[in-house]
């Protein structure tokens, strides 16, 4: 018989997900700002940085790179102090006091709770870069009080922060798994089928395009599991698992390099541990059928 014990999982607690935030964070918005001191989230590309030393600890007080201090943008309160995000160019160099860390490392440095704070502030960047100008009119955008939200000048037609969905699937065959592979990713590295979702599509149906476009397979049962906030740059990571209904692989997608068959004892190398794609594989024991 097939176990299908969905609800023993909980991806909700998965890094970038806001319930890593919980007993630390409050969203708010730019114009609620307070003013004073804070603790400050410094973001160079993809990297944040904490006290050196220190990866539980975020930089506080005055702004650590006064020359940039006005570009700073509230984002609520982290532990009861004024949190404060500041974008940093490439060519700045940060002091000596302060240590880089990669919000996409394989091995993650920084507890569940920055990496998810970073990338609430890696989303936020990528909003504010994108909505400088009104897609309707190219007219200057400005903010709704007390919303994340923009409002054009010239047309008055309101704009929101855009999160993309997009699936991802654990596809069963008896006691096999289905991994693909892109040819960017890390040497050796399989992952699970994915996409964004297309016009007029429900979840269970863009996952069911997917594994068939990518792989030529047939899927059936397609069951949520849970979903993962991914800010690389914007995105909603829908879990599903589905069982094979039928075909052979035929890599039909040029993004991908390979699909294979796995059995769970003869895993290749895997993503990281902080990604809903792990989590899946990791769970597959859930799925397999039981003799």
């Amino acid at each position: 018989m097939l176990n299908q014990s969905v609800c023993a999982m909980d991806i909700s607690t998965l890094p970038f997900n806001r319930t890593c935030l919980d007993r630390y964070f409050d969203l708010s918005t730019p114009d609620q700002n307070p003013g004073g001191d804070g603790v400050w989230v410094l973001l160079q590309g993809m990297q944040l940085f904490t006290l050196s030393g220190r990866p539980e600890q975020l930089p506080s007080g005055a702004c650590p790179l006064p020359p940039l201090a006005e570009n700073a943008l509230y984002l609520g309160q982290w532990q009861g102090e004024p949190c404060r995000l500041l974008e940093v160019p490439e060519d700045t160099a940060l002091p000596a006091t302060l240590e880089a860390h990669h919000l996409r490392a394989t091995e993650p440095t920084l507890p569940a709770s920055l990496s998810s704070l970073g990338g609430i502030g890696l989303m936020v960047l990528h909003w504010e870069a994108t909505s400088r100008f009104c897609g309707n009119c190219d007219g200057t955008m400005e903010r709704l009080p007390g919303e994340w939200g923009k409002f054009c000048l010239q047309c008055g037609t309101h704009h929101f922060p855009r999160i993309h969905p997009c699936v991802i699937g654990l596809i069963v065959r008896g006691q096999q798994i289905l991994l693909v592979r892109k040819g960017e990713w890390a040497t050796g590295r399989f992952g699970l089928v994915a996409g964004f979702v297309e016009f007029g599509e429900s979840l269970e149906e863009a996952m069911a395009r997917e594994a068939l476009e990518e792989t030529g397979i047939n899927i059936t049962n397609i069951r949520y599991l849970g979903s993962q906030s991914w800010p690389f740059p914007s995105q909603l990571m829908c879990g599903f698992v589905a069982d094979y209904a039928g075909g052979d692989i035929d890599l039909r997608d040029q993004e991908l390099c390979a699909a294979q068959w796995y059995a769970l004892d003869q895993l290749p190398t895997l993503p990281p541990s902080r990604s809903i794609a792990r989590y899946l594989i990791d769970h597959a024991a859930d799925f397999i059928k039981q003799d």
